[in-house]
């Protein structure tokens, strides 16, 4: 089993979905849970599904001195840069530390392609892009990071993870290690995907689209809804400051099972599960909520729900939230991470939107409704294609004050 870590201290976090821009939108949403998800009408032949769209994208424009990474995805990692004040918090690391010794993790599992998508769409008599669309910088898996590396003018370490949807939350994983061995003492991560072509009609072959809004873990789901976010945190060494949110311990593992689908018994996740546990120093009855991977396709639902079927206790709440924003992809884990630190600073722990009734593989531990509590360690799932799957456990400093309500 692997070492108990020292807390990382989480000093700014942010989160942009359909939902709407930040972390305001995002608790209302969940509170409510109001659905964000709506029909189709993403590409030039839109697929008979739901998804969930970030609003305003095609009418912000990046500034003039970025213009030359102009593309959607790249709209939408800055519309997420500039939300709840994360630009200024990441600079002032940047002028704290210097910018040499702040890291950049990122995650993402479609990076620009959207925009090399559109170049071949347009191609000439010639056979080449369009000259505008020409940029080897964006057309790259790694044109994420290069963008936010130059948007906050960083010079250190810049990683791309690209595990599919366990991309962002092995991000925090990354950075943790880089803290720990003194690379760096500071770390932006996250993630940003937006939806392209590539991952509509890729997901639509192997029929996994949902014909309407996801339904997690409902007896009656028929498949996900895909979905686009931005998200990222700044992450430091430990404080001492009692009231910091905090990653406690992470786990990584692979089935080596199937290329997209998990083990059925879960052994990967199972071990992932563990491995964080054991690097938080805690053992299940310390998680107060789950974050679920839960994406509402068949066998993913059916697997993750007995795995925390019979390592946790009935008092456990647990949930997916992709009814509410849908699957963002390689960003699902830095959204989902936002959800779990929005549930330790408020209490608020989401029930499971859409779903009307639970598969019988389903524990008590999966709810229906929110809840309010005391919520001192989350849980958050992020199992990606391949059985690539990642386990984080946030909390917060041992003395800081809680959210306290009966629970539902």
């Amino acid at each position: 089993m692997p070492s108990l870590i020292a807390p990382i201290q989480i000093s700014a976090y942010t989160a942009t979905s359909a939902a709407g821009v930040g972390k305001a939108a995002l608790l209302d949403a969940l509170a409510a849970q109001a659905t964000a998800l709506r029909p189709n009408d993403f590409t030039h032949q839109p697929l008979a599904t739901w998804i969930g769209r970030v609003a305003h994208i095609e009418s912000s424009p990046l500034p003039e001195p970025l213009s030359h990474w102009e593309c959607r995805n790249h709209r939408l990692a800055w519309l997420g840069l500039m939300a709840d004040g994360f630009f200024g918090a990441a600079l002032a690391a940047r002028e704290r530390y210097g910018a040499a010794r702040v890291a950049l993790v990122l995650g993402t599992s479609t990076s620009s392609v959207g925009a090399t998508e559109s170049a071949y769409r347009q191609l000439g008599a010639d056979g080449r892009f369009p000259a505008g669309l020409r940029s080897p910088e964006v057309n790259t898996p790694h044109s994420l990071g290069l963008f936010v590396h130059e948007a906050l003018r960083l010079e250190g370490p810049c990683v791309t993870v690209s595990t599919a949807c366990s991309s962002s939350a092995k991000a925090f994983a990354q950075a943790e290690r880089m803290l720990r061995l003194g690379l760096v003492d500071a770390a932006v991560v996250g993630g940003v995907d937006s939806l392209c072509g590539s991952v509509l009609f890729g997901f639509n072959a192997l029929s996994l689209l949902a014909p309407l809004a996801c339904r997690p873990f409902d007896a009656r789901r028929d498949g996900i809804s895909l979905g686009e976010a931005a998200g990222f945190a700044l992450l430091e060494r430990a404080s001492g400051n009692s009231g910091a949110l905090q990653l406690c311990g992470y786990g990584e593992a692979s089935d080596a099972h199937h290329m997209s689908a998990p083990h059925p018994e879960g052994e990967g996740a199972e071990r992932a599960l563990d491995d964080a546990l054991a690097r938080a120093g805690l053992d299940t009855d310390a998680i107060d909520y789950i974050n679920l991977h839960g994406t509402a396709s068949a066998k993913n639902d059916e697997v993750e729900a007995a795995l925390v079927a019979r390592r946790f206790g009935a008092r456990t709440h647990a949930s997916s939230t992709k009814g509410i924003a849908g699957h963002a992809l390689g960003a699902a884990g830095m959204l989902e991470a936002a959800v779990s630190l929005l549930a330790i600073e408020t209490g608020l722990m989401p029930g499971t939107a859409n779903t009307a009734a639970l598969d019988p593989v389903c524990g008590p531990q999966v709810r229906l409704p929110n809840a309010r509590g005391t919520v001192r360690h989350v849980l958050s799932n992020s199992f990606g294609f391949g059985g690539n799957n990642c386990v984080l456990v946030f909390g917060r400093g041992a003395s800081a004050p809680v959210a306290r309500a009966a629970r539902a």
